[in-house]
């Protein structure tokens, strides 16, 4: 049997980069998914790279910024799917500089999305699931919660926040037979890191142990592990998936 086989998944940002391998890594392994994001564009890409299980997966415009909107989204899941088994909190977004460059408009933006999207979805979607005494929610971190990085001050703080908002809604959500963790990806071959200049993604690869950047395939597999049964009694874990480059 799949890993994920009869699974009702909430990916937020499923339409692209780490949030469609998860997708498309999801529906091959068994769950229904229903992504939230506001690419519709590239929603539709990713529903057509779904091939033969494309009538399991469907596409909702959701801001996860506005919380009665995502309350409104997480009610007509229910009421279609009956429950919802999990929600992935993937969406994210970067807008870069130093501190003394950063405007409070940069510092908001990403703050709205990383950090106040992260909680809208939780609070909406864990209502549902407390009412169904099961659920597994994974939170979306970064190698950068630990170490920080230079030029991030808003990604870094969201990010570090996530940690906290998973170790406090573990301790709430656990007597409701709900699980919280999180995924920390290290630096992974996205359109965004492979942006960046070869000199800069060879030291990367220099200070990983594994001499490699990260696929979304590995977060993805990540997702799976902490969305199934296989990962029942693990809780308030951050998972570093980045090949070593914590230590």
């Amino acid at each position: 049997m799949s890993a994920l086989q009869g699974k009702i998944a909430i990916i937020t940002g499923g339409a692209s980069g780490i949030g469609r391998e998860t997708t498309l890594t999801f529906l091959k392994e068994g769950a229904t998914v229903i992504i939230w994001d506001i690419n519709e564009y590239n929603a539709k890409e990713t529903i057509k790279l779904a091939g033969d299980h494309k009538s399991k997966v469907a596409f909702m415009h959701v801001d996860t910024r506005d919380y009665e909107k995502v309350e409104a989204a997480t009610n007509a899941v229910v009421e279609k799917h009956g429950k919802i088994d999990v929600l992935i909190n993937n969406a994210g977004i970067t807008a870069d500089a130093t501190l003394k460059n950063m405007e409070p408009k940069l510092w908001q933006k990403v703050i709205d999305v990383n950090l106040t999207g992260v909680f809208n979805c939780g609070r909406a979607v864990s209502l549902k699931m407390m009412e169904n005494n099961s659920g597994k929610i994974i939170n979306t971190s970064s190698i950068v919660a630990h170490n920080g990085n230079f030029g991030q001050s808003n990604y870094v703080a969201t990010k570090s926040g996530v940690i906290g908002l998973t170790k406090v809604w573990a301790r709430e959500l656990g007597k409701y037979n709900i699980t919280v963790n999180a995924v920390a990806p290290g630096f992974i071959e996205t359109e965004m890191i492979l942006s960046v200049p070869e000199k800069v993604l060879e030291s990367l690869r220099a200070k990983t142990p594994l001499k490699r950047l990260g696929k979304p395939q590995d977060i993805a597999d990540a997702y799976v592990f902490l969305s199934s049964d296989k990962s029942n009694y693990i809780n308030a874990t951050v998972l570093n998936v980045d090949g070593g480059m914590i230590i």
